[in-house]
């Protein structure tokens, strides 16, 4: 459910007047699109199909493709309506900034992406971290600072952590967020999407929790191969964030191929399985080789696609990952301060194309180079 504050922000729109719709493209003389030197049309005709999307999806940029999209990909994560987004960043941004006044308050896993902190900064709200994937500490603190009159709380999470490849304990979470009728869970899932699940569907879904969530975010440039984002949640946050949510309102809409890119890859995710679940049976055999190669203590725990070997100080873990890169395994070092001074890590990203031979002959060179370093 929509906060009241929120459907009442909306409610003025309606009075006024002013509430904004997402049109569907006309075929009228074109005097409010951007595209000035006329090139999308001039594209369309050798293509047939548009470069650009010519504004923004309240002017020109929308179009009934969107539309079938959007209730394509609400029907596959199982939730009243989506709305396209041109990034991640841009997802994050314009969802956290628009939700609070304030007097509202937002809780975040101190390990949330740069696009979360900074759409916490352009809110209002004031905002609280809790220690990384710590369901007490986050318990404290509502149970402390929840209860203020008028508030709404929002606590933000990722469903997979991208440096560490880790998870939340999502079913504690849930249970957590529900005993309180004022607080709303938002999920990142850009890391679980295409991992998680039987269809790569994500985390939520996978678990069955996918209608106590407040807000989904779910992007395409991970294992979709494609560009773009999108917020899932009920059909009264998609009409708040169409009007609210700037990140959407002023900027160019995606262009019509990289709609097809996502629908492609959402078609793949549901007639071929068979793909994810390769990658599933990989992360296990990653783990199983990890542990013959006595790199145990060295890796994060993770039963994700992401998994970090922890080698301390900038200059070894670069050492390690141009061992990795002579020996032709494209692995790639994460310094201090992008990660904590002393959490230095090579970051492997596993994918269904890979290997278990591959797998193995990596952590090989890797075992034998550590001891060196």
């Amino acid at each position: 459910m929509l906060p009241d504050k929120l459907q009442t922000r909306l409610g003025i729109r309606h009075f006024s007047g002013s509430l904004r719709s997402l049109q569907v493209s006309n075929n009228l003389i074109d005097f409010s699109s951007n595209d000035y030197l006329g090139f999308s049309n001039k594209i369309l005709q050798q293509s047939n199909q548009p470069a650009g999307a010519t504004g923004s999806r309240l002017i020109t940029g929308h179009s009934s493709y969107y539309e079938d999209l959007e209730r394509k990909i609400a029907q596959f994560h199982r939730v009243e309506d989506a709305l396209i987004f041109n990034s991640g960043y841009d997802a994050n941004i314009g969802l956290i900034s628009c939700l609070t006044d304030r007097s509202d308050l937002i809780l975040y896993d101190q390990y949330v992406h740069a696009s979360i902190r900074d759409g916490i900064r352009l809110s209002h709200a004031k905002a609280l971290k809790f220690y990384h994937n710590d369901l007490d500490h986050l318990e404290i603190l509502l149970s402390k600072f929840s209860q203020a009159e008028g508030r709404e709380v929002y606590v933000i999470t990722e469903a997979v952590f991208s440096m560490d490849g880790d998870q939340p304990d999502l079913e504690r979470l849930v249970a957590l967020c529900q005993l309180y009728n004022n607080v709303h869970l938002i999920l990142d899932e850009a890391h679980s999407i295409g991992v998680t699940g039987d269809q790569g569907e994500g985390l939520a879904q996978k678990l069955g929790l996918e209608s106590n969530i407040f807000a989904r975010v779910v992007t395409f440039g991970k294992a979709l191969g494609s560009h773009g984002a999108a917020i899932l949640g009920s059909t009264d946050l998609k009409e708040y964030l169409i009007n609210y949510a700037r990140s959407l309102i002023y900027t160019t809409a995606l262009p019509q191929h990289s709609l097809k890119n996502i629908a492609q890859g959402y078609q793949l995710l549901q007639t071929q399985p068979e793909t994810v679940h390769q990658l599933q049976e990989l992360i296990s055999v990653f783990n199983k080789l990890v542990v013959q190669n006595g790199l145990r203590l060295r890796f994060r725990e993770s039963d994700t696609a992401i998994q970090a070997c922890i080698i301390k100080d900038n200059s070894k873990v670069k050492r390690a990952s141009q061992i990795l890169q002579e020996n032709g395994f494209d692995v790639r070092p994460i310094f201090s301060p992008t990660v904590p001074k002393g959490e230095e890590r090579l970051r492997i990203c596993l994918h269904a194309f890979n290997t278990s031979q591959e797998i193995e002959q990596l952590l090989q060179i890797l075992s034998l180079n550590i001891k060196r370093l």
